[in-house]
């Protein structure tokens, strides 16, 4: 009964595994959850700001600061596959040169994730609300580098 039970659940793993190589995602899948993924990274950014601009509250601190590491380290430039430059009904901003540029790509995102988990260092390991305001400027300054070089306006 085991070695039955073990072979319909390689069949099944088999018949899946071809179903999801068949329904690989479009180009304009890969835009939409890039961008969304830059709108959760931008509401927690902006929640940061809010907290260290006013009543400093760690709790809430912590919890944009481990999102922002988390997505920072999600292997997100999968996202941004060849013929994503532009989509067929999802306009994007991205410079044709976010897919020839591997150098300067490579070292933007080495960038934005050392300074995304320093920041989730710095607010867990009990950093006050200027130690956070300061390593959120930096944070800050990996996007608007990548945004500089990468996006067009």
């Amino acid at each position: 009964m085991k070695i039955k039970h073990l072979i319909a659940g390689l069949l099944m793993s088999a018949v899946a595994s071809g179903a999801m190589a068949q329904n690989a995602p479009s180009a304009d899948d890969l835009i939409k959850w890039r961008q969304s993924l830059h709108q959760v990274l931008a509401w927690n950014m902006g929640r940061l700001k809010a907290n260290v601009g006013g009543q400093y509250n760690k709790a809430q601190a912590q919890k944009a600061a481990n999102l922002i590491a988390a997505i920072a380290n999600s292997g997100m430039g999968e996202l941004y596959a060849p013929g994503t430059e532009k989509g067929n009904k999802v306009k994007t901003k991205m410079k044709p040169e976010m897919l020839t540029d591997a150098e300067g790509v490579k070292k933007a995102a080495m960038a934005f994730s050392q300074e995304a988990n320093e920041l989730a260092k710095v607010v867990n390991g009990g950093g006050d609300a200027s130690a956070v305001k300061s390593q959120l400027g930096k944070l800050g300054g990996t996007c608007k580098g990548c945004h500089d070089d990468f996006k067009n306006k």
